[in-house]
C-alpha cells in the first residue's frame, strides 16, 4: 500500500511537472514581453505572491473546519499538514481539466493516512464543495456590489450595454445554484453523482459496478456530508466565511496591479476602497468566466480573456488586462512550484 501511494505520489508530481512546462511555453506574449511584463512589476511581484501566503491559510483554516466536525481523529491532522496538503492540492488543481478537479484525489489518499478512509473522502469533498458555494457567493454578492457603486455614482460602473441583463442572468444562476448545494448538503451527493456519471455514454457499466461494489462506503460518504450540514452547524458556517474571506484577500492581488498602473480612483481612503471593490468585481466575474469554461486544461486562454473582458467592463484598457492576466500565470507557476516541491517532502 504504502509502495502504491508513494507511486502515485511520483504520478501526480510529474503532472504538474507538466503543468508548470506547458503553462511556461503557452504564454500569448514572447519570452522579451513577459520579461518586460515582470520588470514593470519589479518589488511589486513580492506582495502578489506573497498574498497567496494568506489566501491558502485562509483556506486551510476552512478546511481544517470541515476535518475537526467530520473526522473522529482530526486531531491527529496539524494545521501545517493541512496548510501543505492545501497548497499542494491547488497546485494539482491548475493540471487537470473540468473546472481544476486533480488535486481532490491526492488530497483524499495524503488524508487518508491520518483519518478513516471514508471521512478523508468526505471531507474532501465537503472543502471542494465549500470552494465552489464561496464562488457562487462571491459572484452573487458582486451583483450587489455593482448595483452599489452606481448608485454611489461612480462613473466607472453603469448598467448600460447589457450589463443589467448579465446581472439578471447571474443573479438567477446563483439562486439556482444556491437550490442545488442546499440539498446536496442536505443529502448528499455521491451517490447521485456517481448514477449521473452512469449516463454518460460508455460509463453506464462502469457506473453499476462501483456501485454495487461500493455501496455501502458512498452511503457512509453521503451521510458524513449530511451530517455537517446538519449536526455541526458552527464548523459548517466557520468553514464558508473562511473560504468566502479567502476569495476577499485574493481580490488584493489585483488592487496591487491596478495601483502599479496608479488607478486608484482618485487617491485617499475613498479612492482605495473604490479600487479594492473594483478589484473584487473583476475578479468575480474573471472567475465566473473561467469556471464556465473550466472544461479547458490548464484554463489556457480562459483566465487570460477573463481578465481582458472584466477589466474592460469598468472602463480600462485591454493593456491591463493583459499584464494582469500574465502575472496571474506567473504567480500561478510559482505556487505550482511551490506545491511539487511541498509534495516531494511529504
Amino acid at each position: 500500500m504504502q509502495w502504491t501511494k508513494k507511486r502515485l505520489n511520483n504520478l501526480f508530481f510529474f503532472l504538474g511537472l507538466i503543468a508548470v512546462v506547458a503553462m511556461i511555453f503557452t504564454f500569448d506574449v514572447s519570452f522579451k514581453e513577459l520579461w518586460q511584463h515582470l520588470c514593470r512589476a519589479g518589488y511589486w511581484m513580492i506582495p502578489i505572491v506573497g498574498v497567496w501566503f494568506f489566501v491558502y491559510g485562509i483556506n486551510a483554516l476552512s478546511w481544517r473546519q470541515v476535518i475537526r466536525g467530520n473526522c473522529k481523529d482530526a486531531d491527529k491532522v496539524s494545521f501545517w499538514r493541512i496548510f501543505k496538503l492545501t497548497i499542494t492540492g491547488y497546485a494539482l488543481n491548475y493540471a487537470t481539466p473540468v473546472g481544476g478537479l486533480g488535486g481532490e484525489p491526492y488530497r483524499i489518499m495524503e488524508l487518508s493516512r491520518d483519518v478513516d478512509k471514508q471521512e478523508a473522502t468526505s471531507s474532501v469533498i465537503l472543502y471542494a464543495m465549500m470552494h465552489i458555494f464561496a464562488h457562487f457567493w462571491l459572484w452573487f454578492t458582486s451583483i450587489f456590489i455593482w448595483l452599489g457603486l452606481v448608485a454611489y455614482g461612480d462613473p466607472d460602473v453603469t448598467l448600460e450595454n447589457g450589463i443589467d441583463i448579465i446581472l439578471g442572468i447571474i443573479f438567477v444562476f446563483c439562486l439556482i445554484a444556491f437550490y442545488l448545494f442546499s440539498r446536496g448538503y442536505r443529502k448528499g451527493l455521491v451517490v447521485k453523482t456517481i448514477r449521473l456519471i452512469g449516463k454518460i455514454p460508455g460509463l453506464k457499466g462502469w457506473s453499476q459496478r462501483f456501485q454495487e461494489k461500493h455501496a455501502e462506503a458512498l452511503q457512509n460518504v453521503d451521510r458524513q456530508i449530511a451530517a455537517l450540514h446538519q449536526q455541526d452547524k458552527k464548523a459548517f458556517y466557520s468553514s464558508f466565511l473562511l473560504e468566502y474571506l479567502s476569495r476577499i484577500v485574493q481580490s488584493l492581488e489585483i488592487m496591487f496591479m491596478l495601483l502599479l498602473f496608479g488607478i486608484n480612483c482618485g487617491g485617499g481612503m475613498e479612492g482605495y476602497i473604490l479600487t479594492f471593490l473594483h478589484s473584487i468585481l473583476i475578479l468575480a466575474f474573471t472567475s465566473l468566466f473561467a469556471n464556465l469554461i473550466g472544461f479547458l486544461p490548464l484554463q489556457l486562454g480562459v483566465q487570460e480573456g477573463g481578465f481582458t473582458l472584466s477589466i474592460a467592463a469598468l472602463g480600462l484598457s485591454a493593456a491591463i488586462g493583459i499584464f494582469v492576466s500574465i502575472i496571474c500565470r506567473v504567480r500561478e507557476i510559482i505556487w505550482i512550484a511551490i506545491g511539487l516541491l511541498l509534495m516531494k517532502k511529504e
